[in-house]
């Protein structure tokens, strides 16, 4: 097992120091899902919601939740990032999400990806609680990363967005 990143020779929490990094093309994928009633997914996949577009509203709160991610998560880096797409499918439980997060940076976007999926499907359970009070949201899960020194780690294939590097492939 590697070493703990952001934990100190003393055991205090740090900021990794990226800076001697040279900025590469990061980009990583994560994945998510919400959990519905039968009849709450037939009225969605039917009529919508009474609250507006749910999905588009998801969208963006989630690509805002990703921008926010260094200042969320108190050891996380701030990214400037390039590229932020989240996607939806329905099926026969609910709702799968994936997201994908490009960066040309120091560090990894996989914090970025996973906020941009949690808060996405987070903001489809607010959505919908008034109607399903049996909603589960989860698991979360990286996908998918490329990019610096560790260059592709693969813990699933994305469904929803190609593999390749090129977002506009999509």
């Amino acid at each position: 097992m590697g070493q703990w990143s952001h934990i100190s020779d003393s055991g205090r929490p740090r900021m990794v120091d990226v800076s001697a990094k040279e900025p590469t093309r990061r980009i990583a994928w994560a994945a998510g899902h919400v959990r519905v009633s039968p009849s709450t997914l037939e009225t969605l996949q039917k009529e919508g919601s009474p609250k507006g577009p749910i999905l588009d509203t998801a969208r963006l709160a989630g690509i805002m939740a990703a921008k926010q991610t260094g200042y969320l998560i108190p050891l996380c880096h701030p990214l400037p990032l390039d590229q932020i797409d989240i996607a939806f499918q329905w099926t026969p439980e609910g709702l799968y999400l994936e997201s994908r997060v490009i960066a040309t940076a120091r560090t990894g976007v996989e914090m970025e990806a996973l906020t941009a999926v949690t808060v996405a499907a987070l903001t489809v359970y607010d959505m919908c609680k008034s109607v399903d009070k049996s909603i589960q949201v989860g698991p979360f899960y990286l996908l998918r990363k490329e990019g610096g020194k560790s260059g592709i780690i693969e813990f699933g294939l994305p469904r929803l967005f190609r593999q390749r590097s090129d977002p506009e492939s999509d």
